[in-house]
């Protein structure tokens, strides 16, 4: 026996107010625009530059333990994971520390660096400290552009694939989909301010081919209805692909949404800002491949049969001549 999480014989009309949801997608993709030209984003060091402390120690990483030592030198943002290699000894447990730069100037200078050194000693008299790097604005501003073209990257080329499989109508429906997906995400990160770094930028990349998945798959089963009824309105044929994905969608997304919940509560600092972005651009996703992607295809219009084949007309021999 099959789970179902809809019936078979579903039915919403997903374009029923469809001009009221379009437009709300609008409005709230040139607020987070907005947003994010006045407040500016909140970025890491990453991009903002830093310097980098690798320790090494024979005991256990206690990052709690670690962060209330350097929370007194109020050095700003700080970040500290620890490292895990299946080459490592035993004893033989690492950690990064990340600080940001102060402002005015490129990199932590060395005094702070040797405070923080000596703040994780009173921790751990055995720590020591086998590199240390910075990351001076110069790379960070190399880190930035990189991240710009990754994520423009990714869309020209979806937008390439898409054409190349359905219609330059879809294309142009997925793509504002996906614009409006990571809009929305950078917009509310710009509302929070919340931390943005390399690993925003990768979630960013993982919504884009999260949200056009699901949108491709109701694409294909658009482009087969559209074949199947030839004289159905488009409005029509849209309605019904989405009710027929509807079960597959919310498996797909609620399943994952489990998994980033977990994340989100267990997961700890490190990777609660990743997994953040990740869960609300599902949410967004999710909501964009129908109300936005294909409100658009529905504006634009499409054909209704790719097969190319001039069917024949009148009975078998009207191809004889008289």
């Amino acid at each position: 026996m099959r789970m179902r999480l809809v019936p078979d014989n579903t039915n919403f009309d997903f374009f029923r107010y469809a001009g009221v949801t379009f437009g709300a997608s609008v409005v709230l993709f040139v607020a987070s625009i907005a947003v994010f030209l006045v407040m500016g984003l909140n970025f890491g060091i990453d991009f903002k530059g830093g310097t980098t402390i690798r320790t090494e120690s024979a005991a256990q990483v206690d990052v709690g333990a670690y962060r209330a030592a350097i929370d007194p030198l109020q050095l700003g943002d700080v970040s500290i994971t620890e490292v895990f290699d299946p080459t490592f000894r035993e004893d033989q447990h690492v950690a990064m520390i990340r600080i940001q730069a102060q402002e005015g100037e490129e990199a932590v200078a060395g005094e702070t660096v040797l405070a923080v050194e000596a703040a994780l000693q009173t921790v751990d008299p055995s720590i020591t400290f086998p590199a240390v790097e910075s990351v001076g604005p110069k790379v960070s501003g190399e880190l930035i552009q990189s991240a710009i073209l990754a994520v423009v990257g990714a869309l020209v080329a979806i937008v390439i694939y898409i054409w190349l499989r359905f219609e330059w109508q879809f294309s142009v429906g997925a793509v504002t989909a996906l614009v409006h997906d990571v809009g929305l995400t950078i917009g509310l990160f710009s509302l929070l301010q919340i931390k943005f770094d390399l690993a925003i930028i990768a979630a960013l990349l993982t919504i884009v081919g999260y949200s056009i998945n699901d949108t491709v798959v109701v694409f294909d089963r658009a482009r087969e209805n559209l074949r199947k009824y030839k004289v159905m309105p488009l409005v029509e044929v849209l309605n019904l692909s989405a009710n027929e994905t509807l079960s597959r969608t919310l498996m797909t997304s609620g399943t994952t949404l489990l998994a980033l919940i977990a994340l989100l509560a267990l997961g700890g600092d490190v990777i609660r800002g990743f997994v953040f972005a990740i869960t609300w651009g599902i949410l967004v996703g999710t909501y964009s491949s129908i109300y936005v992607a294909k409100n658009v295809v529905l504006m634009l219009g499409v054909k209704r049969d790719w097969s190319g084949v001039k069917k024949p007309t009148g009975n078998k021999f009207s191809d004889i001549d008289a």
